[in-house]
């Protein structure tokens, strides 16, 4: 298989970072994947509510994620003028086109997976 940019799009295309780097530095973060997974099947969401959907993220590490996705263009977050004021998290329009990379990520994974525990490795 050629790797040298005509198989993937590697270059950098005038950007400081080429395509595929720039898509890992999104799903290639540990919490990233899950927070876009969650906001798929049940967003838009609180901050608690997400908290408690991603099992085992600190309240600190979910903050910096979401400011990272939001800057990114990932994620929106919403002020909603309630009674007491509350804040929601949804996925934009680029956060929703992830749903095929990360179901593709979690089937390659499932099936990795599955060959280690067949294999003892």
């Amino acid at each position: 298989m050629d790797r040298t940019g005509d198989e993937y799009s590697v270059g950098n295309g005038g950007h400081d970072m080429g395509p595929l780097t720039a898509a890992a530095a999104i799903v290639g973060k540990k919490w990233h994947p899950r927070i876009v997974v969650e906001l798929l099947r049940d967003g838009p969401l609180g901050f608690n509510d997400l908290k408690e959907s991603v099992d085992g993220i600190s309240d600190k590490v979910l903050s910096e994620s979401l400011d990272d996705l939001q800057e990114r263009d990932i994620v929106h977050r919403t002020v909603i003028d309630d009674k007491p004021v509350r804040v929601e998290y949804s996925l934009t329009e680029w956060g929703e086109e992830l749903e095929q990379v990360v179901s593709a990520m979690d089937e390659w994974g499932t099936r990795y997976l599955d060959r280690t525990d067949e294999s003892g490795e």
